[in-house]
């Protein structure tokens, strides 16, 4: 498939009155057309600093990209004026926050919000852009839609407030949707019917989608493929089947061993990953990972090992990975 978007050895640091923190540290990989990838790893892991880098989002001062290119549909990003930027942020690649109550405008009426990159973007007449609003509200499955473009951000559930979030996303048709734990403070049922709205979505429109998450059990029914993070860099990228079944990464295992298991008839204590990440002020030595890892050695403590391919499209930063893979899961 070609690549919609190419991210290569991304770097984004900021510069505190405590030093330099290395939010991520030279990450690459590609978004095809019509696909979903999904960037995972826990809080503080460079996860969110990452995508809003893409679309230079970034507080400056004190955040500052400072190395790699982003390239979309072959332009590079990083080199585009202000203004250039802007007519793709909202049209061309949109973003889908964790917490819409603190990004929708609170003293804004919904359709007012949802119209403002209509009439901006595509050059919609008001009435044409209230037509639209109207028309995203009922495809993201909101009841009697045209009269709810007059309401507050208030008067709506959080897993409403989500559905408007999506439909102000998709209201350009946007080729690139990135979303930013969209289901995070929301309850499962609500959680699977967003899901559920983001696949359809995306088969419908070939939106292709960069969805960010901590939650492996979302991840496993929504993604193509999977990049695992941890402390600024990607340890682990595989297709999502692959990389359930087979994963390389030490952290990668401990991520899934902290999942419940369904399919095992023996009861099981979830497993912990032991220690906490490391403090990304100054330079690491050696392997992020290694005081948490249980198959750390001496050369763990000293080089960080590149990511690099162990078979077909199934890539990690491990130099004992092969001590991990026979605990994988069947």
């Amino acid at each position: 498939m070609t690549a919609l978007l190419e991210v290569h050895d991304l770097q984004t640091k900021f510069f505190t009155v405590d030093g330099v923190v290395n939010a991520v540290n030279g990450i690459s990989y590609s978004v095809a057309r019509g696909e979903c990838l999904a960037i995972v790893g826990e809080s503080g892991s460079g996860k969110t600093v990452g995508v809003l880098s893409i679309l230079q989002l970034i507080q400056s001062p004190p955040g500052r990209i400072v190395g790699g290119s982003i390239a979309f549909k072959g332009k590079d990003l990083l080199s585009l004026s202000p203004r250039a930027l802007r007519a793709i942020r909202g049209n061309e690649i949109s973003f889908i926050s964790q917490d819409p109550m603190t990004s929708l405008n609170p003293v804004m009426r919904i359709g007012a919000q949802i119209t403002e990159s209509l009439t901006a973007h595509q050059g919609l007449t008001r009435n044409q852009a209230r037509t639209r609003a109207a028309e995203l509200l009922g495809m993201v499955g909101i009841p009697n839609p045209a009269s709810r473009l007059n309401d507050y951000p208030h008067q709506f559930s959080g897993g409403m407030r989500q559905r408007v979030m999506i439909a102000m996303a998709l209201a350009c048709s946007p080729e690139l949707v990135i979303a930013d734990e969209p289901t995070t403070a929301l309850d499962v049922t609500i959680q699977a019917q967003i899901v559920e709205l983001i696949k359809r979505l995306q088969a419908e429109f070939g939106t292709a989608v960069i969805w960010i998450s901590h939650d492996l059990g979302v991840v496993a029914r929504l993604a193509d493929r999977v990049a695992v993070m941890y402390a600024g860099y990607i340890v682990e990228h595989a297709p999502v089947d692959e990389l359930y079944a087979r994963p390389a990464h030490p952290y990668t295992r401990g991520l899934l061993n902290s999942l419940p298991r369904l399919d095992s008839r023996e009861k099981t204590k979830l497993q912990a990953i032991r220690g906490l990440p490391p403090n990304l002020v100054g330079p690491v030595r050696g392997c992020p990972f290694s005081p948490r890892c249980a198959y750390v050695t001496e050369r763990c403590r000293v080089d960080n090992p590149p990511l690099a391919d162990i078979v077909a499209d199934h890539s990690v930063a491990c130099w004992n990975y092969q001590l991990v893979q026979p605990e994988a899961r069947p």
